[in-house]
């Protein structure tokens, strides 16, 4: 594919060559003009109107909280700019549908597009023709298996999820003797719990006094977090803390502890449910915290794609073209700044 380039960087890098010309053709005896020797400053997104954008928007069908929030964010943030038009599709889990809607975006000619796909690996090729129709993509969450199939990639950070997790439980029980964790995990087979697993492990590896006792793998559902951790509960009669990957299957699990009658331990979740912020902020009951994967990358993902399609950088930084990547942090959200993160939460 060959190499894309805006034409704003071609006209800075032209114009670079030109006032070298002149700089080398100077005496030392000119005056110096001041303003001229002053960089250039980038021309950065901002909220004032400015060049009208199309951004196409296909993600995957909106079957659990965290996904439904995900088009709710993208939504609310295009209303937010008056030069700003959302096409967004309905969505879908099937990679071949998506695909089909991802075409439908590319022969309308969008500005940019915006893709969450149901599989990264399967779905590369629809970035692929998009860029090489010369339609810049934001690769939203799950990564293609080429960087050529996006010009911008944002999303959570898995390990890191599991990484501020361990150590969060870690603080709480580093004075506890022969401390004991389990872990409710997501679906096995998929990256994304296999390196919020690998984050919480090495995490823990900085207190010698705690041990990772059991481990039980769930699939995101209400359903399967109720009965995995029934099972758990089960075998484990003494622990001291539990982290679980997903704030959604945590809503099953936290109804197998109340059926248990068990207590004496604390619970981080993750994601950043709103019903999750609800029990921490009223602090009763076992979870305690929340690491987050926020579902407001899908606003983050608009204002980088209007950025691009204004041919501009963002606020904060000296470039002129957006990054090629951005990783946002989990945070961990606990009594102390529950308040700061609730209107972030979904349901």
């Amino acid at each position: 594919m060959p190499e894309i380039t805006s034409r704003r960087g071609l006209l800075f890098g032209a114009a670079a060559i030109s006032t070298g010309a002149v700089l080398t053709a100077c005496t030392s005896n000119e005056p110096s003009d001041k303003e001229n020797d002053k960089p250039s400053e980038a021309p950065v997104a901002d909220d004032k109107p400015g060049k009208e954008v199309t951004i196409g928007f296909a993600g995957p069908q909106a079957d659990h909280g965290w996904l439904n929030a995900i088009n709710d964010n993208a939504r609310s943030r295009a209303k937010k700019y008056s030069d700003v038009t959302l096409d967004i599709t309905e969505g879908s889990n099937d990679a071949a549908a998506q695909i089909g809607q991802i075409d439908s975006l590319i022969n309308k000619k969008v500005d940019v597009l915006v893709i969450l796909p149901a599989d990264g690996k399967a779905m590369t090729q629809a970035g692929l023709k998009a860029m090489r129709a010369g339609i810049p993509v934001i690769n939203l969450d799950r990564v293609f298996s080429s960087p050529q199939a996006y010009r911008c990639w944002i999303g959570g950070d898995n390990y890191g999820m599991g990484l501020n997790a361990g150590h969060y439980i870690g603080e709480k029980l580093k004075d506890k003797p022969d401390a004991k964790v389990i872990e409710l995990a997501g679906i096995d087979n998929l990256e994304l719990t296999q390196q919020r697993t690998k984050g919480f492990d090495d995490a823990l590896k900085n207190y010698p006094n705690i041990k990772k006792v059991a481990r039980q793998a769930a699939e995101f559902t209400v359903e399967s977090g109720q009965a995995k951790m029934a099972s758990l509960l089960q075998a484990q009669k003494n622990f001291d803390a539990l982290w679980n990957h997903d704030d959604d299957q945590g809503v099953g699990a936290l109804q197998a502890i109340e059926q248990a009658g068990r207590d004496g331990f604390l619970m981080v979740g993750g994601a950043g449910a709103a019903s999750a912020f609800d029990h921490i902020e009223k602090d009763d009951g076992v979870l305690k915290a929340t690491v987050l994967y926020p579902p407001t990358m899908a606003a983050s993902a608009i204002d980088l794609a209007r950025a691009l399609g204004q041919a501009k950088g963002i606020g904060g930084m000296a470039e002129f073209e957006i990054p090629s990547s951005v990783t946002l942090y989990s945070a961990v959200v606990d009594k102390e700044n529950v308040a700061q993160y609730k209107p972030t939460g979904f349901k």
